[in-house]
């Protein structure tokens, strides 16, 4: 087996999602850290590797892999010894829908939740010449301006309501899927679950649990999965208790406002 290298961020589902992947697969890698609150990802040997400047790019054979579901399907394709995707093809087409609803529709919203709180403080300590030009610097037109109008606005920016709406009818239509099978899927974990578990560490950071209080099989899918040992190794390992006050703190402190723009 080839060494695999992960560049990735603690905090970023999109990373976390492969890293959970990798941990279910039971695959050795290494890990290298990109400081993305000061831009490393859009240094010029990372926009080498990964013309996006996004994380993660996993590289294998000294070929890169970028877009985190294409690289969990590349894992899937490569070691399929451990299957995460079904042999059955509407539950493999029903895997694939979650996953791009992730990609297209929650993880900007993510973005939205979390970019406020963690990326746009250390952007404010720089003079607004600094701030904009680094924001310049992102390669996606969408996601340099949403950090524009994040920096501006913070939490009170349009796209923190959108985000807000779009976690609540993504739940609820988690929780009809989930009336027939234990997982997104099927009856057996997938993909689509290792995708979607980085949405739910969001809010369980903050102590944004209200997000599914009437919603309890997905609070009982979150539980079940968040117990693996492919998440505890993925995920929580990166969180330092130090790290998950300082986030509980901060969550806590903007609740009024995701509580105002979830009942609004």
């Amino acid at each position: 087996m080839s060494m695999i290298t992960l560049y990735t961020h603690p905090m970023s589902p999109c990373a976390q999602k492969v890293r959970i992947v990798l941990a279910e697969k039971q695959l050795s890698w290494q890990p290298h850290p990109i400081n993305l609150q000061q831009k490393e990802n859009l240094q010029p040997w990372y926009l080498e590797l990964n013309p996006l400047g996004v994380v993660p790019t996993l590289v294998e054979n000294d070929k890169p892999v970028i877009e985190s579901s294409l690289i969990c399907e590349y894992l899937e394709d490569s070691y399929p010894a451990i299957s995460l995707r079904s042999q059955d093809p509407h539950e493999i087409a029903a895997m694939r829908l979650w996953m791009k609803h992730i990609d297209i529709k929650l993880h900007p919203s993510c973005g939205a939740l979390q970019w406020p709180l963690i990326m746009r403080p250390a952007l404010l300590e720089k003079s607004p010449e600094e701030q904009q030009a680094l924001i310049n610097r992102v390669v996606e037109k969408p996601r340099r301006e949403r950090q524009r109008r994040l920096l501006e606005m913070g939490l009170n920016a349009p796209d923190v309501i959108d985000a807000v709406k779009t976690y609540a009818t993504t739940i609820e239509k988690m929780e009809r899927a989930l009336q027939n099978h234990n997982w997104l899927a099927g009856d057996d974990i997938s993909l689509a679950d290792c995708a979607m578990a980085p949405y739910f560490q969001t809010l369980k950071q903050f102590g944004w649990e209200l997000f599914f209080e009437s919603a309890p099989r997905v609070k009982q899918w979150y539980a079940t999965l968040s117990a693996r040992e492919s998440y505890q190794a993925a995920v929580d390992a990166d969180f330092s208790a130090e790290t998950n006050a300082e986030l509980l703190t901060l969550g806590r402190q903007a609740l009024p406002i995701i509580r105002h723009h979830l009942a609004s």
